[in-house]
């Protein structure tokens, strides 16, 4: 089960500013001990020089398909992959100088196909909800999973 508030902490403490998604792939990447040229051709034959310059910080991070590859091909975790997806998201959010496109590309079907949803998440913007207040809703979510086991 994916452990939000694991995962939040993560991104907080995480790494630095720019090229986050970048760095964070290839620190996983070679942790599994795989060279580029192979990482590459597991992501359904991207070129080797493309995900050179995403590890480098000179491309935006790929859609979200590729990260989906990219995840399964090192063997991330759901906190990892969930991770994965938002560092992508700031990279290109830092690119764009704007936070509002700061949404993580395993997001937006999710939002725009829960009524509910989006207008809690429009409560909690107009209510300024804080931390704590998401600290709450993510134990009772936690708390929700572990019933159904």
């Amino acid at each position: 089960m994916l452990d939000i508030s694991e995962h939040a902490n993560t991104l907080q403490e995480g790494i630095t500013m720019e090229n986050r998604f970048g760095k964070y792939i290839k620190a996983k990447r070679k942790e599994k001990g795989i060279n580029l040229r192979k990482f590459a051709e597991l992501i359904d034959k991207m070129a080797p020089a493309y995900l050179s310059d995403i590890e480098k910080g000179n491309r935006y991070p790929p859609d979200r398909d590729k990260i989906a590859k990219m995840a399964e091909v090192l063997g991330l975790d759901a906190n990892e992959t969930a991770e994965l997806y938002d560092l992508a998201a700031f990279d290109r959010a830092s690119v764009e100088k704007e936070k509002s496109s700061a949404v993580a590309s395993d997001l937006p079907e999710y939002i725009m196909s829960n009524d509910k949803l989006r207008v809690a998440l429009r409560m909690a913007r107009d209510s300024n909800a804080g931390d704590d207040d998401w600290i709450k809703v993510i134990e009772m979510l936690e708390g929700k999973g572990s019933e159904s086991e």
